[in-house]
């Protein structure tokens, strides 16, 4: 057969070729990719985007956060409030970036190189001969430095379109006290409540009454998906376990590396300093030079006179006093030539006179500490440590590759992949598609919980792909148990629907005699029974419900006193008398300048936010996915 394929070859290749370009021709390349385009999650300006870039924004989020605050809870940071958050700021930078570029909003050559100069950051990558090293600045942030230039170029460039708004805002001292005397403001207050508890014994609720509740009501009387699980997680420790390091590796390590084991030498020295900086002129240099040579001359002559010949001569402010004594130093500790020089030297010795960047030297080397290094048994296992550690990056690579393989190609089981590669298989019960509060590693990760809860591992029980939960951690994981949501039997939940349906009527009951006594004492206000005064505002609520604050600051304070309804929920119900309105303590002059600096924020802040909008509409932003609801994220809680 493959001899005729052979043989007629070209004649099937050109019968292909007449059946497939004519489906492209027709058709278009796009049918072809299917669902390989990325979803769009939000558009800015006619550019969108797309699911990918989001989730890798996401991902440089949570790594740069992870570094700041390595004992951050995780589930914080991969929950769906966060994911959208990310999202929202995305969307952000692109709107100001179109701002800027459409006000043609630049920044100086002059501006930027001031900034460079000034970042600490940056030193790092200076090599000594004051070039830029570029190879470690790309190691280190992933990025050129013509990436980095630009980057912070866009990012000074849509300040400019913020400050533009919040750096002029203005609000007046009378705007100031007048806002934040409202926000300061107290009332003397009176309060009667109707608790449900206190009409609990009213209620009578039959059998059918519960179960026309529990009809009403099925959603809250539900158990929740749950499953049970068994997963892996390899992460850098556990690749460092399939390193094997020989016992020659190791020696030699120690020999390439003993002195960082132990002390490095020491040397203790005295010297005198003639000042003469590098910038000054060579008359005055040569000048100095003159007589450091003297000196040299004098305590050659006189090697005992050492120290008093600096006390007299010495221009260093520190050592002279001392007699020129440094005490004891380590290479690095000191500039070049003097650090050459000093070390060059037989103890007791008086170097020749050395030319530094402060000017000319006379070193007298006093006593030197050999450098001690311990023995090879003694740091074996800390050189043992080193050398895992460093080759644990290039192992854990090698490791994930092989841990994607298995458990995508062996999808029953997860044994195979911890066979391979030395690792434990965990298990955990009734672990449910949102995190649980608390929970950690694999199981506080949404984007392993959802691939847990996908249809394929639900229904066939096959292994997940390799999930990355966090740096240099892969899991996988499969369910062997899965039970889905289920309506509670009536019987089961029947003390607790008795107990809702109790409430809800007694609530309901307290609010009818609330609402009753308000009107009754509005008519008679001498039946009225109250508790002590109190005096509240909205930083001092004296344990008042946030009802009862809000009703008594909203109530006329021209018709004191007044009383008002504050509808509690399933609190109850409270009537309050106002008594009168308390005028706010005046602050001290300090506090008074603060809260007017601060008020002036707030101002510029909501202006900020309002052009922003404005900016929004103008480049039709709009995010394509829709925002975590409240109940999601409290159950992310």
């Amino acid at each position: 057969m493959f001899d005729s394929f052979r043989k007629y070859n070209k004649i099937i290749m050109g019968l292909l070729f007449l059946l497939i370009i004519p489906s492209f021709v027709l058709f278009g390349v796009n049918r072809y990719e299917g669902s390989g385009k990325a979803e769009k999650v939000a558009r800015v300006d006619g550019a969108e985007i797309t699911r990918p870039e989001w989730e890798q924004q996401h991902r440089s989020e949570v790594d740069r956060i992870r570094q700041q605050a390595p004992n951050i809870e995780p589930a914080l940071l991969d929950s769906e409030a966060a994911r959208y958050a990310t999202l929202e700021r995305m969307v952000r930078d692109r709107v100001l970036a179109a701002a800027a570029a459409k006000s043609n909003m630049t920044v100086s050559e002059e501006r930027l190189a001031r900034l460079f100069a000034e970042n600490t950051g940056l030193a790092a990558f200076r090599t000594p001969d004051g070039k830029f090293d570029r190879e470690g600045f790309m190691r280190a942030t992933g990025r050129t430095p013509e990436q980095y230039e630009a980057a912070i170029r866009a990012e000074l460039a849509t300040q400019q379109v913020s400050l533009g708004i919040s750096g002029t805002a203005f609000a007046s001292a009378a705007q100031a006290a007048a806002t934040l005397n409202a926000f300061y403001d107290r009332r003397e207050i009176q309060v009667a409540l109707f608790k449900p508890a206190d009409f609990a014994s009213k209620v009578n609720v039959t059998d059918a009454d519960m179960q026309a509740f529990y009809k009403d009501h099925s959603a809250q009387f539900q158990a929740p998906e749950e499953a049970n699980v068994e997963y892996l997680v390899l992460d850098l420790e556990a690749a460092k376990k399939n390193i094997a390091i020989s016992e020659a590796d190791l020696r030699s390590y120690y020999d390439q590396n003993s002195a960082r084991f132990g002390s490095k030498e020491e040397r203790r020295a005295s010297h005198i300093l003639i000042a003469a900086p590098a910038s000054a002129p060579a008359a005055d240099r040569e000048k100095a030079r003159a007589k450091a040579e003297e000196l040299l001359a004098e305590v050659r002559k006189a090697p005992a006179t050492f120290a008093e010949v600096a006390r007299k001569n010495s221009q260093d402010p520190v050592s002279a006093e001392k007699g020129g004594d440094l005490d004891f130093v380590t290479r690095g500790a000191t500039v070049k030539p003097f650090e050459d020089s000093l070390f060059a030297l037989k103890k007791g010795e008086i170097s020749n006179v050395v030319e530094t960047e402060f000017g000319f030297h006379i070193i007298h080397l006093n006593d030197i500490k050999p450098a001690v290094v311990p023995p090879f048994e003694k740091v074996r296992a800390t050189i043992e440590n080193e050398v895992r550690s460093q080759q644990a990056t290039q192992e854990f690579a090698k490791a994930a590759e092989t841990f994607t393989d298995i458990v995508y190609q062996q999808p029953d089981s997860l044994k195979p992949a911890a066979d391979k590669l030395g690792l434990t298989i965990q298990t955990a019960n009734n672990v449910r598609r949102v995190p649980l509060p608390g929970g950690a590693g694999p199981l506080a990760n949404r984007n392993f919980l959802n691939a847990l809860f996908a249809p394929d591992s639900l229904e066939r029980k096959h292994n997940t792909e390799a999930i990355e939960i966090g740096a240099n951690q892969l899991a996988a994981g499969r369910v062997t148990q899965y039970s889905p949501a289920r309506a509670l039997p009536f019987d089961e939940v029947k003390d607790k629907v008795r107990a809702q349906l109790v409430a809800e009527r007694s609530a309901a009951l307290a609010k009818a005699e609330g609402t009753a006594k308000l009107t009754a004492w509005q008519a008679d206000p001498a039946g009225a029974t109250f508790g002590s005064p109190v005096t509240v505002s909205r930083l001092e609520t004296q344990s008042q419900a946030p009802q009862v604050i809000e009703a008594a600051l909203r109530a006329d304070s021209a018709k004191l006193p007044v009383l008002v309804g504050a509808d509690l929920g399933q609190q109850g119900f409270a009537v309050v008398r106002v008594v009168k309105a308390v005028p706010r303590t005046p602050p001290t002059p300090e506090v008074a300048r603060q809260e007017s600096e601060q008020y002036g924020q707030a101002v510029g802040a909501a202006e900020t936010a309002a052009y922003y909008d404005m900016l929004k509409n103008r480049f039709k932003a709009e995010i394509l996915v829709p925002k975590p609801s409240d109940s999601a994220i409290s159950a992310e809680r």
